[in-house]
């Protein structure tokens, strides 16, 4: 019954309503003293609640050779990020008040920190280099930011065609619709990631991982608790997305079917969950890598509708656009 009960919560919390849902609230947490992990009605480190990852836009992934090895900002670098994320910021207000719309409109900027990167791992903060395999894989890959004749669906990453942003890359901040709530049942915890509306239910109940031969776009996730923190860890990835999402001119970054990833989340404060996320991928990197930041709580936040679906008409209109392009080109070739 209790299982029952807990299962029917979780669907009606990501439904967007907690009726019923009492029996199931977290334990208070401490007034004072060291910092105690709240605890779950039945027993688990509580994670839950909106933890969105837009404040974290300003930061690179992986760091700038200008500051080494070095992890953190000194105050003049941190002052340097506040003033130019602000003007960054401000170009929204700009925008309505010269009754424009661009980009001010539709990218999330974020919050200055002291981060140099978010990779930690290797000590430069930059990905390893590719395999033989790996860069033959990168060299294929294509998107909507490809300077390329489009012509095929295949033509497109799986962000383009509204499918997902795949493993590690949507734990990782975007430009836009970065939420992250997380939902907790007996035996389950849930990742609802507001880009590419996808959620993650991973289970912690000790039930083996699916069969090799099972492969999907966001692989296959085990969970467990080690003391306060949660460690899951994915495998049975599918292989076709990219590792993360480059802007125009970056250089793709593929997977393969040997992905693994394990991600640690502890909650240091009522407010704070530290998140690690360790990569691997024999197939086509070096070595593997890790990357490290904070979660905030965010009580304010919502998550909207993420209105985009695979066969929507951005995929097609990019083909129809391009091949009446090439078609015009090639007449004005053959005039005389």
């Amino acid at each position: 019954m209790r299982r029952s009960a807990a299962l029917r919560c979780l669907f009606t919390a990501l439904a967007g309503t907690v009726a019923g849902c009492d029996a199931l609230s977290p334990s208070p947490e401490p007034s004072e003293g060291a910092y105690a992990t709240p605890r779950t009605a039945w027993g688990d480190p509580d994670l839950q609640g909106m933890w969105p990852i837009d404040r974290l836009n300003g930061t690179p992934v992986q760091r700038p050779e200008t500051f080494g090895e070095r992890r953190w900002l000194t105050d003049e670098e941190f002052a340097e990020r506040g003033e130019r994320l602000r003007n960054l910021n401000a170009r929204y207000d700009q925008e309505i008040a010269t009754n424009k719309m661009g980009i001010g409109h539709w990218a999330e900027m974020g919050e200055p920190n002291r981060l140099t990167s978010l990779i930690v791992e290797p000590a430069n903060g930059h990905l390893p280099p590719l395999t033989a395999a790996g860069e033959h894989r990168s060299s294929t890959m294509t998107s909507s930011w490809s300077a390329i004749p489009f012509e095929r669906v295949s033509d497109f990453n799986p962000l383009d065609r509204c499918i997902t942003r795949g493993l590690p890359a949507s734990m990782f901040p975007f430009m836009y619709n970065s939420g992250i709530e997380i939902v907790q049942a007996p035996g389950y915890v849930v990742i609802r990631l507001e880009l590419v509306h996808e959620t993650r239910i991973v289970p912690i109940d000790g039930r083996p991982a699916l069969a090799p031969e099972i492969a999907q776009w966001l692989g296959d996730s085990r969970g467990r608790f080690e003391g306060d923190t949660l460690v899951i860890e994915t495998t049975n990835f599918n292989g076709e997305s990219p590792m993360l999402i480059v802007g125009p001119g970056g250089k793709p970054i593929p997977t393969s079917q040997e992905l693994t990833i394990v991600e640690r989340l502890t909650r240091v404060d009522a407010d704070t969950i530290d998140y690690e996320i360790a990569v691997d991928d024999p197939v086509v990197l070096t070595r593997p890598w890790k990357a490290a930041f904070p979660l905030v709580r965010d009580v304010d936040y919502r998550i909207y509708e993420y209105a985009c679906h695979e066969d929507n008409s951005a995929i097609r209109n990019f083909i129809v656009t391009s091949r009446f392009e090439r078609q015009q080109a090639a007449r004005t070739e053959s005039r005389p």
